[in-house]
């Protein structure tokens, strides 16, 4: 992790020497008010899974992410799985909640979708249907904008989306 340049919200942190440390926020006003800002960091997103070992398979060998860890709550019925791209200390990850008695949910208005940056989102779509996988929406470029994305489908229905990195830094 790097400093960062500036903030957009015009906040300095300082960041401490350890990868696996959060930025603290130092000198914080708002309308001549000092606030207290407590350290934080997103740690994980969670979705209810009809079918772990299904989706388990989608994460892992379509998407590519890694079985972080698993384990099972007899007395609660239910198991947890995390997933991602990096480990947990320094990386956002997937929790995969398999509820035991619950093979299917109604995913509702509320939820939008994950974003995922890839490099090439030609080739990771053809990789994806290859592997079985549901292309949902073809790479183009997004709606009234230039960055190139594309959307998939995860065996629950759960929507992902992939952003073509390379498009994303040239498009304000």
């Amino acid at each position: 992790m790097g400093r960062p340049a500036h903030c957009s919200c015009a906040l300095r942190h300082e960041w401490q020497a350890s990868t696996h440390a959060l930025p603290r926020a130092q000198g914080m006003h708002h309308a001549g008010k000092e606030l207290l800002i407590l350290s934080m960091r997103m740690l994980h997103t969670m979705l209810r899974v009809g079918d772990l070992e299904r989706s388990l398979a989608f994460y892992t060998n379509v998407l590519g992410m890694r079985l972080l860890r698993r384990k099972d709550y007899p007395s609660g019925r239910f198991t947890l799985a995390f997933v991602g791209y990096g480990d947990e200390a320094e990386s956002t990850v997937l929790e995969l909640t398999h509820n035991w008695d619950t093979a299917e949910y109604d995913l509702g208005s509320g939820y939008g979708h994950i974003a995922l940056g890839v490099d090439d989102i030609q080739a990771t779509c053809a990789g994806i249907a290859g592997q079985g996988g549901r292309v949902v929406r073809e790479p183009g470029p997004m709606k009234h904008g230039s960055t190139v994305i594309a959307f998939v489908e995860d065996p629950d229905g759960y929507k992902i989306e992939l952003i073509e990195l390379a498009s994303r830094s040239l498009s304000a």
